[in-house]
Formats: structure tokens, sequence, C-alpha cells
């Protein structure tokens, strides 16, 4: 049976005052004008996931207006095992709660076990392009699909690395600084080799399916996390080692007021395998194919790796393919076994996936069969 989501409930989120979906296991596909909701279903679903979501907002802007109800996200995914009733919705200090079959769940993380999600929205485009920042987060998603408690270790880093950062402008107690490394360099190197490890799981499948020439194929690489370019192997070592490298760049690190060495510095690295040239440097299409590609590569991996098929939300994904790439983009959604939600303005892009997808309609926060 293929893991889908049967039913989906919005209250207060975003435009929707409430929304209510009733689904089978075939693809999903959103139609509908600019601004009337679309993407924003996606976010929700992306939120049933750890992290924030596919806009990467904080949870205190995803409130409807006009109402005092606290936003909520409800779904039932169908499983092996049976049906399981995930939620998550708003707490008053702008964070949130997760709810499976009824009970409190014990970590964000444990919607992970009934549902991985994965999405690609047109904000990407640019993404071999733009700032390394924007990579690292894109890594960061992927990473997190295979490894749930990966994203609070970013966060819990980046939170510990701010006060680091603060500790340094104050002038404070080394051994206040020696703490907060010493959790800084536990956290890194998690994160760093998590990374590391994720990519070369992900660059073998790949290399298995060169052969395949529906989307083009990825070469992948983490630039070095020090600059010596060579890292330890173990957790243990890469720990003691950041813990030396922070300790002597805190002179360097007060001046700039910032850390300048550590896994939030690290760029991931993509060349278009088949050319043999840098992702970046290739056309517009190119670029488009090349990310799809790894999303769908990504995806299969996630599979073979923890039984799960990822939910794909692919936001205005066929706007810019030709007939031909949507016929094999829908041909790969096929082949994951998995429900994908696909949003677009005109209908007539998706007529290739005939009836293997449930068409919605979508307008100013309301939805009805198309």
């Amino acid at each position: 049976m293929i893991r889908h989501i049967s039913r989906l409930r919005l209250t207060a989120f975003r435009n929707y005052a409430s929304a209510a979906l009733d689904l089978d296991s075939r693809h999903v596909v959103l139609t509908g004008p600019n601004g009337s909701g679309k993407t924003n279903l996606l976010e929700a679903i992306s939120v049933l996931s750890p992290g924030r979501g596919l806009r990467g907002a904080s949870f205190e802007t995803l409130q409807g207006l006009g109402t005092d109800l606290p936003w909520a996200v409800a779904a039932t995914i169908e499983t092996d095992a049976g049906p399981a009733d995930i939620g998550t919705g708003a707490l008053p200090d702008g964070g949130r709660r997760v709810r499976i079959n009824g009970a409190n769940a014990r970590s964000i993380e444990a919607m992970s076990d009934y549902l991985r999600v994965l999405w690609l929205t047109p904000s990407m485009d640019g993404l071999f392009t733009g700032p390394a920042g924007d990579r690292r987060r894109f890594l960061d998603r992927l990473v997190t699909t295979l490894i749930p408690a990966h994203s609070a270790a970013v966060g819990d880093f980046d939170k510990a690395m701010r006060q680091r950062n603060k500790l340094l402008d104050e002038d404070a107690d080394p051994r206040w600084l020696t703490a907060i490394e010493a959790q800084m360099a536990e956290l890194g190197a998690a994160i760093h080799l998590n990374r590391t490890d994720s990519l070369h799981h992900l660059q073998g499948l790949i290399a298995e399916s060169l052969e395949d020439g529906s989307f083009p194929a990825a070469r992948l690489s983490l630039s070095p996390l020090l600059p010596e370019g060579e890292e330890p192997a173990t957790s243990a070592a890469l720990e003691a080692l950041l813990m030396t490298r922070w300790q002597g760049l805190r002179g360097l690190d007060r001046a700039a007021g910032r850390t300048t060495l550590g896994p939030h510095r690290v760029d991931l690295d993509v060349v278009y395998a088949q050319k043999g040239v840098p992702a970046g440097l290739g056309s517009t299409g190119e670029q488009k194919a090349l990310l799809i590609g790894l999303i769908l590569a990504h995806a299969r991996l996630v599979r073979l790796r923890t039984g799960i098929v990822p939910f794909l939300l692919l936001d205005e994904i066929a706007a810019h393919l030709d007939a031909d790439r949507r016929r094999a983009l829908f041909q790969a959604l096929d082949g994951l076994e998995t429900q994908c939600f696909l949003t677009g303005t005109d209908p007539v892009l998706f007529e290739a996936l005939g009836e293997r997808a449930q068409s919605i309609g979508v307008r100013d926060g309301r939805l009805a069969a198309a």
C-alpha cells in the first residue's frame, strides 16, 4: 500500500479559516490563481515534519488573520500498520505542540515515524547561484528527512553560536566560553558527520542511475569544514579539534563580531555530472532539471534507508518544463510510489497525469474538487 494522506484539516492557518480534504492514494493537483492559497496548503503539510516548513517561517506568522482560534494542522496518514492521526498547532509561547493518535508526542521528531516530507518551491530556482546559506538550508532539509534529529541540532548550534558571539563581545569569563564551545563542538561534529554521511549515500545512489537521461545528475561535495581540509573521521576527534580551533580564534572572532569557522560556514558544491561543469553555470532550464533530479534521487534514498517514501510537495513545478520533461517528471513520480502534491495556475499542465491524480481547485482559501 502506498503511504498517503487520506484526510487533511486546517484551522486558522494562513488564509484558511478552515479547510478539509479527503483523499485517496493518488497524486494531488492543486490549481487556482496566484494568491489563492495553493502554497499555503503545501506549507501546512510541510509543518508535519521537523523544522519550520517550506517557507522557514516562525510559527506565530502561520496564524490566520481575524480569528482568535490558534492555527492547527491535522492529517490522517495511511500506513501498512493502519491509519495514524498526526496533528500540530500553536502554543501560546510562539512554539508548537505535536499530537499523535490523540496523545502529546514525546518530541517533534516523532512525526517522522509516520511521514517524511520533501519540497521544491519557485524560491529555490536560484539555489545554485544564490548565497551559500540557501544551499546549507537545502542540504539540511535533505539530511533531516534521513535523520530527523538533525534539524534540532542545527537550531541548537545556531543558538549556542549566538551565545558565544555575545560572550566574546562582552569579554566574558573564559570558563563560560569554554562551556559554550564544548556544546557547540558536540553539535557541530554531529551536524558535519550527518551531512557528510548523507551526501555519501546520496552520491552513491545518483552514480548508480547516471544512464537515466530524464533528468541531469548531480555530483555533490561539501567545502572544507577546516582550513587545512583534513577532518577527523570520528565525532570525538572532530569535537576536540573544533574546541581547539575556537579557543585559538577567540581574538579574531571578537574583532570580527562573529564565529568565523564551523559548520555554519560550509557550502554545498554541485556539479552537473554529465557535463562536468558547476551547476550555477547551467541554463535556467538545466538548473531546474538538475534540482528536480536531485530531489527525486533523495526521495529514493530516503525510501531505501528508512522504509518510508517521503511525500513530495512540488510548488509550480510544471510551469517551466516542456511537455516531454513534464511527462518524464510524472513518470518518475509514479515510480516513487508515494503521494505527491503539485500546484499550478493552469490545469492543462497536468493533463498527462490523467486519472493518476485527483484535482482540487483553490480559490481564496477555499477548496473544491476541480
